[in-house]
């Protein structure tokens, strides 16, 4: 299973790569490489102000492509299956005061 690094630096961004609709959490991957529908991957995310990466897995849910209508970067959302580190919960608790804003994510 790939396993895929994510560094947030700042609340914003994670704000922008969460993906709370889906049942467990997930996050947007922004990345040119391509990916199917269903295919796991494994995510290291190291959240702002974080010392040490914390991997959850997960599979394939999203993807937006190059050159999409709305000019999002390309990417692909992976819903999580397997966060034994509750990262949902602390992205959750991250982005709190964000998610009531008119910020733009980059998938919905």
């Amino acid at each position: 299973m790939e396993e895929i690094p994510l560094d947030f630096m700042d609340i914003k961004e994670l704000y922008r790569c969460y993906m709370p609709f889906l049942k467990q959490g997930g996050l947007f991957v922004r990345t040119a490489k391509t990916y199917k529908m269903g295919q796991s991957l494994a995510l290291s995310v190291t959240l702002p102000d974080a010392l040490e990466a914390i991997l959850v897995t997960g599979k394939v849910a999203w993807i937006t492509p190059h050159g999409a209508q709305n000019s999002s970067p390309a990417g692909v959302g992976v819903a999580f299956i397997d966060d034994k580190h509750h990262l949902n919960e602390q992205i959750t608790k991250l982005v709190a005061g964000l998610q009531a804003s008119q910020e733009i994510t980059y998938t919905l």
